[in-house]
């Protein structure tokens, strides 16, 4: 099954579990283009959080002639007349500068409504090579075309001999003239030198050493030219010619010996800062991509780091260049050395998530190495990209503990629901039992008996009722949050003896998923307040003031001090998990013998959708 196919079967524990921890960023937006679900790469990406990301249209994220694009694709998305599209376009970070994503969007049909999922690969470092690599390349042309250089790749594999558009006018041909093949560039030579310059092509694959020559060559027209070249054939770990560079320039202006020597050296030169060119390129891919990345020569010393390297391990890059890897930075375990043997063979090693202590803390990290080549083939060192994530690692500790807590809270809820039922409920219908088997042998007075039986057993068929309520109000389905809420808080009152004093302003309807937020903090607070405060009246409102709904629940009674209970107080913590959940924010307010305040605060709108994905 494909990904698209997955997520759009997929549940909402998908998104949170796989998306969350994509390293790709990953964005969930409705059909008019308004994110619904934002993951933490993604923000990331663009130096955002996800609250001011779920502000923002999809067209906000980059600039207006790449969003123009991105947007026509998009009607067409939703007008179904494509499922899916792709391409490259810049969006704006936070701070105002441009980055490159390769984006990937697709619809998701089988949603009972529709959504589009696009994902963004950061491409920038990519981008940024390939406009430096584009630079020079262009940079040569104009050098090559201004001095009548040409150059040419022969593929030992494949037969073909390629020529840059600068060689062919070398030969008198027109561009695309020439026809790729080693037969093919025979033909162009003069027939007295053509021999010779076989023999050199020939000993060139042999030795795999650096080879010029000088021939003559006929154009179409009958004018004889002078050529000087030289090349060099690279071979594979068989022995096997691989690949064939080279460099061809005309020398029929300057037939001096003494001058045609000086170019072919010059042409030595170019040619060899052309094999060089890729290390030099390696060394600004590394110092400018942003990524903790670090570059190290065959006897493990730095030979470029990025920014992100140095911030990860709090170092300068003054302070690494040059030195011994194990010199310097945090201590390194043991076995990366066995890391490091192996990728200077040539492997290329990684890992997902390893663990190490460094200077009293434990770090957790996602590590790649692999070997860098030279212009020869050659490993000339390695390469490792590392990213952090003990940050992610905390957090994902930090949820498991979370779930343990609401797991808990889960099983003493049932228990508490269980005690009832046995110690109270049971208890009353045997009573009822008892006085019904009693009426049965002392029919005397039965009129008065059953009376008073009928009302014990709608008493406790009202009492089952007030406990079923407290598993699922059906009332906030009927009557609305407010109204069930409040029908609710009079039930409790009743039922505990304590004076519920419930006031509202609230005229917005509440999606059921706020609703039940709501109910379910208002019932852990007055249960507290219950059982704890030792007071007979307690407040609550519900206000609605500028698209937020605000929960004040207070009591003057024993209050207590929050601190006391952060790490054990499972009720609380439910709390804050539900607020969570919904984008609102929880404040308690309690000393000991000073009462205890909950406020509650919840958007409404689409801006603040509830986070189903988040579970």
């Amino acid at each position: 099954m494909s990904q698209t196919s997955q997520i759009a079967t997929a549940g909402p524990h998908f998104f949170h579990d796989v998306f969350n921890a994509s390293p790709i960023g990953i964005v969930v937006e409705n059909l008019e283009g308004q994110p619904v679900f934002i993951n933490p790469a993604f923000c990331a990406f663009l130096g955002f959080t996800q609250e001011e990301l779920h502000s923002k249209h999809c067209i906000d994220f980059s600039p207006a002639e790449d969003a123009a694009k991105d947007w026509a694709l998009f009607q067409q998305l939703r007008a179904g007349s494509i499922d899916h599209y792709q391409l490259g376009k810049r969006y704006i970070r936070r701070d105002g500068s441009l980055v490159w994503g390769s984006l990937s969007i697709s619809l998701l049909k089988n949603q009972s409504s529709p959504l589009v999922i696009a994902m963004v690969e950061d491409i920038t470092a990519k981008k940024t090579a390939e406009e430096a690599l584009c630079a020079s390349e262009e940079r040569l042309r104009l050098a090559q075309q201004a001095g009548r250089i040409g150059t040419f790749e022969r593929n030992f594999r494949t037969g073909l001999l390629t020529w840059t558009s600068g060689t062919e006018p070398l030969y008198g041909l027109p561009t695309g003239g020439f026809g790729k093949t080693l037969y093919d560039f025979e033909k162009l030579i003069h027939p007295e030198d053509r021999a010779r310059v076989m023999n050199l092509v020939d000993r060139a694959m042999e030795t795999g050493e650096p080879t010029d020559g000088e021939w003559r060559v006929i154009w179409p027209d009958g004018t004889v030219h002078w050529i000087a070249g030289r090349w060099q054939v690279y071979k594979d770990e068989s022995g096997k010619p691989r690949r064939g560079l080279g460099v061809n320039m005309d020398i029929t202006d300057r037939k001096q010996v003494e001058q045609a020597l000086l170019e072919v050296n010059r042409t030595l030169e170019a040619q060899t800062a052309l094999l060089q060119s890729r290390e030099e390129l390696l060394k600004v891919f590394v110092k400018s991509v942003p990524a903790a990345v670090a570059m190290l020569d065959r006897d493990l010393r730095y030979v470029q780091v990025s920014d992100r390297w140095c911030s990860d391990n709090g170092v300068e890059a003054s302070a690494l260049l040059g030195r011994l890897r194990y010199e310097v930075g945090p201590e390194i375990p043991e076995r990366w050395k066995e890391v490091n043997r192996r990728a200077l063979e040539g492997e290329t090693l990684r890992a997902d998530e390893d663990r190490w202590e460094s200077g009293g803390s434990t770090r957790w990290a996602r590590w790649e190495v692999r070997p860098w080549r030279n212009a020869d083939g050659t490993v000339g060192g390695i390469l490792v990209l590392s990213e952090d994530i003990t940050r992610r690692k905390q957090m994902e500790e930090e949820l498991s503990g979370m779930s343990r807590k609401l797991i808990d809270a889960e099983e003493q809820e049932r228990a508490r629901i269980g005690r009832e039922l046995h110690d109270d409920i049971n208890q009353r219908l045997s009573m009822l039992a008892v006085e019904l088997e009693q009426l049965e042998h002392d029919p005397s007075n039965v009129a008065q008996r059953a009376r008073e039986l009928r009302a014990q057993a709608a008493e406790i068929s009202s009492d089952v009722q007030a406990l079923s309520h407290e598993l699922h109000s059906s009332k906030l389905e009927y009557l609305g949050v407010v109204a069930g809420i409040r029908s609710w808080c009079k039930e409790f009152g009743e039922r505990r003896k304590i004076e519920v004093d419930f006031r509202s302003d609230v005229s917005s309807f509440l999606p059921p998923e706020i609703g039940l937020t709501l109910f379910r903090i208002l019932q852990e607070a007055l249960h507290n307040a219950a059982k704890h405060s030792g007071v007979k009246s307690v407040e609550v409102q519900m206000r609605e003031h500028q698209g937020e709904i605000q929960l004040i629940i207070s009591d003057p009674g024993k209050g207590f001090d929050p601190e006391d209970v952060r790490d054990k107080g499972l009720g609380l913590t439910s709390m804050r998990e539900r607020v969570r959940l919904v984008n609102g924010t929880i404040e308690i307010h309690s000393k000991p013998m000073a009462g205890t305040t909950i406020q509650v605060l919840v958007p409404l709108g689409a801006d603040s959708e509830p986070q189903r994905a988040a579970g």
